[in-house]
């Protein structure tokens, strides 16, 4: 497949600020600007989330839950498990009755 030069204009700012950033990756802006334009040819979609301003919250009953365990915690009604292992145990008999 051949190559073609391709040129952009942007900010000064906007570089000094992602640079870094795609340095921490590994990547230059050349080859992260590749991987946008390849993925975009893969999904046949913009992969971008314009919804980062947006708070999410927790459902209902997501909520109601929460606000019982706490209380459940300040009551000392809780188990501590020695082990990852025992507590992964210990949820699937709950679960499993």
């Amino acid at each position: 497949m051949s190559a073609v030069n391709f040129n952009m204009r942007l900010e000064a700012e906007l570089k000094e600020k992602v640079t870094p950033i795609l340095e921490d990756y590994g990547l230059t802006m050349p080859q992260a600007f590749k991987l946008f334009l390849n993925q975009i040819v893969k999904t046949k979609t913009i992969p971008l989330s314009f919804d980062y301003a947006r708070e999410t919250a927790l459902t209902p009953k997501a909520a109601a839950k929460l606000l019982q365990s706490l209380k459940e915690i300040e009551n000392g009604e809780y188990t501590e498990y020695e082990t990852v292992e025992e507590a992964i145990q210990a949820m699937s008999e709950e679960a499993n009755g």
